[in-house]
């Protein structure tokens, strides 16, 4: 009677040992897909965004347009390396970090 046991339960554990390996796998392959469907809607367009961000700043000269992350609306007067100045009336002039400039009036 002991033997039977022992054949059946090795025989019930046989099929679980597979199963357990088949639902790990598809566990990990549904988390692989849910990471590149991540990335795509969501990791990739913020690096786009990021990257044309920088290339406008980069690109910035005397005389364009910009508006501030604080909402200030100005035009470049002067660029530095790591500044620019902008001015924002006929008598006011600030000086802002390269990195505080976040886009085109009307962009």
């Amino acid at each position: 009677m002991n033997l039977m046991l022992q054949v059946a339960g090795t025989a019930a554990e046989a099929p679980r040992g597979m199963f357990g390996m088949s639902s790990s796998m598809s566990m990990i392959v549904m988390m692989v897909l849910i990471f590149g469907v991540m990335w795509l809607l969501m990791i990739r367009p913020q690096q786009k965004q990021q990257k044309e961000l920088a290339k406008f700043r980069s690109s910035l000269e005397k005389g364009h347009k910009v508006v501030t992350a604080g909402g200030i609306h100005g035009t470049v007067k002067e660029v530095k390396q790591n500044t620019i100045v902008i001015q924002i009336d006929k008598e006011v002039a600030i000086e802002v970090d390269k990195a505080m400039i976040m886009r085109a009036p009307n962009a």
